[in-house]
């Protein structure tokens, strides 16, 4: 397909007079005034904004799939969140036994090793358990906690970093600074998360390698004047890639605003949608990581009213971020493409370049979402 006439979103601005290729489920070329292969389709979008394909670190289920059910939900979230603009993902895991834990991983290896022209790139997983702290559990199963441990971490992993992307943890607990300097010497990006760390704890892991931090205000230390908590410290280190949750339940407008205000300028701040298997499903009740959870208008809740993920769509938190909270098209475009995908390091998704994955969605000149181009 050859994309003419759009707006699009390159190197941190929106320019025009570019065209854009896309073929077998990625971008080929972009350039001025390219030539139409034989046979090839023509998208005229007629002065429509293009965006790179969504980039989502933080996603634990899509439509009834749940990557903790192993690599067949995990190639359906490929397919379906595709079909929601979504190029690139980390499927997320959630605090379980060791065995299930190692078949989540598994599965998320398997379909890794299985590239897919219509299904959105995995950049590898997400494990949000189980090295967190128990007053700070949210939805995460208590019972499976663990301090963190070399040993502990080779056991749930099966002793390979194959596919482990990023890692979530309290950096307070004993053991988290030796295990958070070992993870990042290889490669695994440690964020901080489901935490009671206060300010000075958090700049410690910034020391040790840590440089993410999940959900933001969400199951940590708040924010206080005289204890700046996780947030404080998260909002004022630039180190700090900052998760958020932009489905105006998990987080007030000022505290997305505040958000974008310290880290949008810095390419910092991150959107995701934590969603559980009720996202792009009706209200109803259903399941997070073995726990039944009841959604009502848009609130995924446990019986006891703790907010259990969300039922959010990349693309709807795009609109928000525009619509509702007031950000600046271009740091909000950031935050859902480039942002998260620099946050652990890659390169390529999040991006208009050649190689980048599809999809590329499609917005209108007001900012709503017209659909997917691939």
């Amino acid at each position: 397909m050859l994309i003419r006439n759009g707006i699009l979103f390159m190197d941190d601005r929106f320019v025009t007079g570019e065209e854009v290729r896309v073929h077998n489920g990625q971008v080929r070329e972009v350039g001025h005034h390219l030539e139409a292969g034989l046979y090839e389709t023509i998208a005229d979008v007629q002065g429509d904004y293009i965006l790179p394909g969504f980039v989502d670190v933080h996603i634990h289920a899509f439509r009834g799939h749940d990557t903790m059910q192993g690599a067949d939900a995990v190639r359906q979230m490929r397919q379906d969140l595709f079909q929601e603009g979504v190029a690139a993902f980390c499927p997320t895991t959630m605090s379980a036994s060791v065995e299930d834990t190692c078949h989540a991983i598994e599965g998320i290896r398997s379909v890794m090793r299985e590239p897919s022209q219509n299904g959105a790139r995995i950049l590898g997983a997400h494990l949000e358990a189980p090295f967190l702290q128990t007053d700070k559990a949210g939805a995460q199963r208590k019972e499976f906690f663990l301090d963190p441990d070399i040993q502990a971490f080779n056991a749930l992993t099966g002793g390979s970093d194959e596919g482990i992307c990023l890692m979530t943890m309290a950096p307070e607990k004993p053991g988290a600074e030796a295990l958070i300097r070992e993870l990042t010497g290889r490669g695994i990006v440690i964020s901080v998360g489901h935490t009671s760390a206060d300010a000075p704890t958090v700049h410690a892991a910034g020391d040790w390698g840590a440089n993410h931090v999940t959900h933001t205000f969400n199951a940590q230390t708040p924010m206080h004047h005289r204890k700046p908590g996780v947030p404080g410290a998260a909002l004022t280190d630039p180190r700090f890639y900052c998760e958020m949750i932009c489905d105006g339940i998990h987080l007030d407008a000022d505290i997305v605003r505040l958000i974008a205000l310290c880290k949008g300028g810095d390419r910092h701040a991150v959107a995701i949608t934590d969603a559980m298997e009720a996202a792009g499903m009706p209200d109803g009740t259903y399941q997070l990581g073995g726990q039944a959870v009841f959604v009502r208008e848009g609130e995924a809740r446990l019986a006891d009213g703790t907010l259990a993920g969300s039922v959010l769509l990349m693309r709807k938190a795009l609109e928000n971020l525009i619509h509702r909270f007031g950000i600046d098209p271009v740091q909000a475009v950031q935050m859902c493409t480039a942002n998260p995908a620099d946050s652990i390091g890659e390169k390529t998704a999040g991006r208009l370049i050649p190689g980048s994955p599809a999809p590329l969605t499609r917005w209108s000149v007001d900012w709503h979402y017209k659909g997917i181009l691939f």
